[in-house]
């Protein structure tokens, strides 16, 4: 048994690992060499104080957009290019035809003066703008006419009034100009030219039916006495719309339409014409001066006719300060300060 052991223990002392050497001691880092501080020396009260730097400036605040009007149309400003644009186009149409009017709308419908233009487009050009650049675009004084004697046609280029050029006569295009003359319905403002009234009793149409019942109550919104009476719509009493010489109010002009009456008419006239060679004329029309020109040019907020119980007192519309006319309220004095008696 002993050799049997001996025997099995050689071959695990040989198979064991031998020792490992041990490791060296690790070296000591120097250290790092520093300055000596230096020793802290109080300020003497003496010595001047130091220097501070100036004051930085603080940043600049955005610029308010609070008070910013912004436009909510998609309409463009008529800048410099289209004022430069329209001389240029009225100083080439001067060269092109031979002839140049100046006329004036009453009136005034798109629609009919679109379809003048598009009759007249082979021999006639119209141009209607800024009074002053068409003015800036013939010559407003000798010294910068265009051609001789055209200053004179500028000068009466004003209120609502444009430019023609064509190779017509004057009669050719005082024709043309006469079968576009329509009839329309009148807006706010336009001076009425006969008196119209509504009769009582039953309300009949444009058509000469009696009305539909559904329009009653726009009637009676725009200051008609009406009433309905088993469908049919009553006028309680004879009620005038327009009266001749004065102004139509937005509630006549409404009526006026719904009843048919067309008080307005669009025309042309010519004012003044201007050849080549430097002929001028002026017509009968331009010396009538207070011809009224219709809805162009009006305020028309001032015939609206609102009850005078909704506008500011006479006092105030006037020239005179308002602390003149407002009276200081007077202080109110207790009845214990009148007897004389003290809390």
């Amino acid at each position: 048994a002993l050799v049997r052991a001996a025997v099995f223990r050689a071959p695990l002392a040989h198979a064991r690992a031998p020792p490992r050497p041990a490791s060296p001691a690790p070296k000591a880092r120097p250290a790092p060499s520093r300055a000596p501080a230096a020793p802290c020396r109080r300020r003497s009260r003496a010595s001047p104080p130091r220097e501070r730097p100036p004051p930085r400036r603080p940043p600049a605040m955005p610029k308010s957009r609070r008070d910013k009007v912004v436009a909510l149309t998609q309409t463009k400003k008529k800048d410099r290019e289209w004022k430069g644009g329209l001389i240029e186009n009225v100083r080439e149409a001067l060269d092109a035809f031979a002839s140049v009017y100046v006329f004036r709308c009453a009136n005034l419908r798109n629609n009919t003066f679109k379809d003048l233009k598009a009759d007249l487009s082979e021999t006639s050009r119209f141009f209607m703008g800024s009074n002053k650049v068409l003015q800036v675009a013939l010559g407003k004084g000798p010294e910068d006419e265009q051609r001789d004697n055209l200053h004179k046609v500028s000068t009466h280029v004003k209120g609502h009034a444009g430019l023609v050029f064509t190779n017509l006569t004057k009669e050719d295009l005082e024709s043309a100009l006469a079968k576009y003359e329509v009839n329309d319905f009148a807006r706010t403002g336009a001076v009425a030219p006969e008196t119209v009234t509504v009769e009582k009793g039953p309300v009949h149409g444009q058509h000469g039916g009696l009305m539909e019942h559904t329009l009653e109550p726009t009637l009676r919104k725009n200051g008609m006495p009406t009433k309905l009476n088993r469908g049919v719509i009553e006028l309680l009493a004879d009620h005038v719309l327009c009266r001749e010489g004065e102004h139509i109010s937005p509630q006549g002009a409404i009526l006026l339409r719904l009843f048919g009456h067309e008080l307005a008419t669009f025309k042309m006239d010519l004012l003044c014409g201007w050849s080549e060679g430097g002929a001028f004329e002026a017509y009968a029309a331009a010396e009538d001066e207070d011809l009224d020109v219709g809805d162009v040019e009006r305020d028309r907020f001032r015939y609206d006719h609102v009850p005078a119980s909704m506008m500011l007192p006479k006092e105030l519309m006037g020239d005179t300060p308002v602390e003149a006319v407002i009276e200081k309220p007077k202080r109110r004095t207790s009845a214990r300060k009148k007897a004389g008696t003290k809390l």
